[in-house]
């Protein structure tokens, strides 16, 4: 693994030295933190822009704020049919995925 000048590594130099390469055990449970944080910050940033809380959020979507607390924060996975509702009923948006090779 080659460095970059003044010793910097890119982020995939980094991943690679800590947490091994991509397919290892230590590698993959770090991508699927990830994955989950990210949809995490996403519906955080798409309920500020529609200025909701997470109760006035939760009451659309008939849950809790603790849920949508614990969805934003990392702390719980929310499933496919439960982010659906999120999105859509809850945000008014429109859930989009892909499948990538």
């Amino acid at each position: 693994m080659k460095m970059k000048e003044n010793n910097i590594m890119t982020l995939e130099q980094f991943k690679d030295k800590h947490y091994g390469k991509p397919g290892s055990e230590k590698r993959d449970q770090l991508e699927g933190g990830y994955k989950n944080f990210k949809v995490g910050a996403l519906l955080h940033e798409a309920r500020l822009e529609k200025g909701m809380t997470q109760e006035e959020l939760a009451f659309k979507v008939g849950t809790t704020k603790s849920y949508i607390s614990k969805i934003e924060n990392n702390i719980k996975e929310a499933r496919l049919s439960t982010l659906q509702k999120i999105v859509e009923l809850g945000l008014g948006g429109q859930l989009e995925f892909s499948i990538k090779f």
